[in-house]
């Protein structure tokens, strides 16, 4: 039975608190900027339209949306995502495709913290009377599923990895030794009961996959040398995802003004590493368990901000938990805490990369995902049916190759294969007929570099094909085909509605 809904006192102290809004330029100049008549002003925004649009978006702190998103039509029409009527909303269905785009995701982003961190795996379900938990529900600005067990306990489902990271730290024997002491968990699923007005396909959801990352420092000095570390590794994950830094995001950084006024240095250091002016909130006290926290928000066809990397500088839960390690003078000390997630939530990744691929087609180039992500890299069409064993050969080099193919058998004419090919944003399509058997050249339309009206065909081998891709892909995770090879044999999943 679901327990009626209890908002936490940061939620409350979020809709009531004043900030001040600046940018932070590359020289370390702070302007202050207001919005005056729709408009923001205090800072030259000219070069930079998009921290514009950011600006914009958080000085209005209006969340919902006032249509549905390019890429919620996306996620349906590439069979990739879709809602699920028969479960609470924010929980969403994932076909084939879809789960393959999000384990491959996972994958990554999961190896690229065991090499900087201790992956562990925690309970998605806490007592909501334990002390420390309860105190922590209150300081974190999110609403909680919270339900009753059958022996009247009450229990609420985690929002984050924090809780079962905190407890096992506060079980642990920790000397200055260990510091940093780096843990992460990939949480399938976490949970936020987020107001249903707010909710949008993958970009806000009820359910979702978050990696995260906590770090237990000595102290600031040892913390800001962590941190900055964590920036490095969040730009190898979003650049290997296939984001461009920094052009793709915005950063964002929110300050309590002591922790501001005592280390700018540290402020002008991230803005400098990042490359381009940051937006700043500026708070006179603090309202959370945080001192400092910075975001990479993209930007979306709709100009509003959604946060995916973040990280954080926390000064309470260490205390709160009970979490302590052994000095080199032999006494117990609270460390600070830091909350990384890499790459933000799986879901709003893929949300991100669906959005960038409808803006890039406004801007006449060909939508698509990245060739490492795409379910079929590439599609084979037989003209006819004496074209088949010719195409079987080709595939098995393909796969041998380690290269997710498929082959279009239906009966179907080229030019309707082609257009279906494209609406499934193939990365490279193949047409073999009597020429190509005779030739052993295969005219490949790449999606890369073709605009929505007009094809780029590259007349290349068998091996060349493998080539390209191999330099596309390079060393990121591999995963079989996730539906059948034959085009017949694969049923259609948006369909009856």
């Amino acid at each position: 039975m679901e327990k009626k809904q209890e908002v936490s006192e940061a939620l409350k102290a979020e809709e009531k608190i004043e900030s001040k809004w600046y940018i932070l330029d590359l020289d370390g100049n702070l302007h202050e900027i207001k919005e005056e008549k729709g408009d923001v002003v205090g800072f030259d925004f000219s070069k930079y339209p998009n921290l514009l649009k950011f600006a914009r978006y958080e000085i209005a702190k209006r969340r919902v949306y006032e249509r549905e998103p390019p890429h919620v039509g996306l996620m349906k029409k590439l069979e990739l995502v879709d809602y699920e009527k028969g479960s609470d909303l924010g929980n969403l269905r994932y076909y084939p495709k879809g789960r393959f785009v999000k384990r491959m995701l996972e994958t990554f982003v999961s190896k690229k913290l065991s090499e900087y961190a201790m992956e562990v795996e925690t309970p998605i379900m806490y007592d909501y009377n334990h002390p420390s938990l309860k105190k922590y529900l209150h300081r974190f600005p999110a609403r909680q599923y919270v339900v009753e067990s059958s022996g009247k306990r009450s229990f609420f489902l985690r929002f984050a990895a924090c809780f079962g990271q905190f407890l096992m730290a506060h079980d642990m024997n920790i000397s200055y030794k260990h510091l940093p002491l780096r843990l992460y968990e990939l949480t399938r699923y976490s949970f936020r009961l987020e107001q249903s007005g707010e909710l949008v396909g993958l970009k806000r959801l009820r359910a979702f996959t978050m990696p995260d990352c906590h770090a237990f420092v000595k102290d600031y000095e040892q913390g800001k040398e962590e941190m900055l570390r964590r920036f490095e590794l969040s730009k190898e994950v979003m650049k290997g995802i296939g984001f461009k830094l920094p052009d793709d995001f915005e950063l964002g950084i929110r300050f309590v003004k002591d922790f501001y006024e005592e280390h700018k240095d540290f402020a002008k250091e991230i803005v400098n590493r990042w490359g381009k002016p940051a937006l700043i909130e500026m708070w006179d006290k603090r309202f959370f368990y945080f001192s400092m926290k910075y975001e990479w928000n993209f930007i979306d066809a709709m100009e509003k901000a959604t946060a995916l990397v973040t990280d954080q500088f926390d000064v309470e839960n260490a205390e709160r938990y009970e979490i302590y390690y052994v000095d080199k003078d032999n006494q117990k000390k609270h460390p600070l805490i830091l909350h990384l997630s890499p790459s933000g939530a799986i879901e709003r990744v893929m949300y991100s990369l669906l959005e960038k691929a409808w803006m890039d087609e406004q801007n006449g180039k060909a939508g698509m995902l990245p060739v490492w992500l795409s379910p079929e890299q590439v599609r084979l069409l037989p003209v006819a049916d004496r074209h088949m064993e010719f195409v079987e050969k080709i595939a098995g080099q393909l796969e041998d190759a380690g290269i997710r193919v498929s082959i279009d058998d239906r009966d179907l004419s080229i030019p309707k294969k082609v257009f279906q090919a494209k609406q499934a944003w193939v990365p490279y399509i193949v047409v073999i007929g009597d020429k190509e058997m005779e030739s052993n050249k295969l005219p490949v339309v790449v999606r890369e570099e073709s605009e929505p009206k007009k094809d780029k065909i590259e007349n290349m081998d068998v091996s060349a094909l493998i080539d390209l891709i191999k330099s596309k892909v390079g060393d990121m995770p591999s995963w079989p085909l996730p539906v059948p090879k034959y085009m017949s044999k694969q049923p259609i999943f948006y369909a009856r509605k």
